[in-house]
């Protein structure tokens, strides 16, 4: 198949420095007439839909660079183009912003789990649940409202960064909520570490607190993971794992939490979580086709 020559090539955002970054970003929104690379939805009681930021469409790597420290998981680095632009949550949807669609909808918490409220991201529901308030959010707005997919996460993360964190090769505690008493090792990855289930505060914090990155989205890295809509893979050379009658589907959480160590809020992070799973550090976010 051959390339159309009047089709413009995607740009390498890898290439491009933080100027170039931000202006791609301000040409996407242009291209599709709007005012402000920020915008929202309106909802049908006329109240705000999440806010979300355009992205621009080009082409990246995901996955943790040869050199990086990291677990086999989160390797070999792969090309992907984002040939289409897309809108992604400025912030992980808030417990405010979930609490209209349970109302709308009749939905409700499990008592006996914790329940966040006001800017604070919300915990403890099912991607399953995500993908509901996504639908629910289609029909209110008559936009596609969904979950996004690993690579999609990703490269709004990275904001053309190839390095481990999309402000460099190092965090600190003004750049993300995690767990500061772990220390990062650049030369050795880390195991994952699992929350005890007796475990019951929670340290999640408001969301848009820290800085945001070079397109402008917050919590990108910490304070909760986030599903996305992929299908676990052992790693980024494998098939998802396929679907078996009777089990649940795990799936792709990625950024890191306020529990968790600086080395999960790296770009190529990844954790394996069940589509069903309920946790204190475990949230999402939504992307809007544009």
């Amino acid at each position: 198949m051959q390339t159309d020559p009047r089709t413009p090539a995607l740009p390498d955002t890898f290439s491009l420095g933080e100027g170039a970054i931000r202006a791609l970003q301000i040409e996407a929104a242009n291209a599709l007439g709007l005012a402000d690379t920020h915008f929202h939805d309106a909802l049908n009681d006329r109240t705000a839909a999440p806010e979300v930021a355009v992205i621009p469409a080009g082409a990246f790597e995901y996955g943790a660079a040869p050199a990086e420290a990291a677990p086999a998981q989160d390797k070999p680095r792969r090309a992907a183009l984002i040939d289409r632009t897309f809108a992604l949550g400025v912030y992980p949807v808030t417990t405010e912003e979930f609490e209209a669609y349970a109302r709308a909808t009749g939905w409700r918490p499990r008592e006996d789990l914790l329940w966040l409220s006001g800017r604070k991201p919300v915990i403890n529901v099912r991607q399953t649940d995500a993908r509901d308030y996504c639908a629910w959010l289609s029909a209110e707005t008559g936009q596609r409202y969904r979950l996004p997919t690993e690579p999609e996460w990703e490269y709004a993360c990275r904001a053309g960064a190839a390095s481990a964190f999309p402000q460099g090769a190092r965090i600190d505690p003004a750049d993300a909520l995690y767990n500061a008493s772990q220390g990062y090792d650049d030369a050795r990855p880390k195991r994952p570490r699992l929350m005890t289930r007796c475990f019951i505060r929670c340290g999640a914090q408001e969301v848009g607190r820290l800085k945001p990155n070079r397109w402008g989205l917050y919590d990108m890295m910490g304070n909760v993971w986030e599903f996305t809509a992929s299908a676990w893979t052992r790693d980024h050379a494998s098939l998802p794992e396929r679907p078996i009658a009777g089990r649940v589907q795990a799936v792709v959480t990625k950024g890191g939490s306020w529990f968790d160590g600086a080395e999960d809020c790296r770009a190529a992070a990844r954790r394996r979580r069940l589509e069903n799973e309920l946790d204190i550090n475990l949230g999402f976010r939504v992307l809007r086709e544009i």
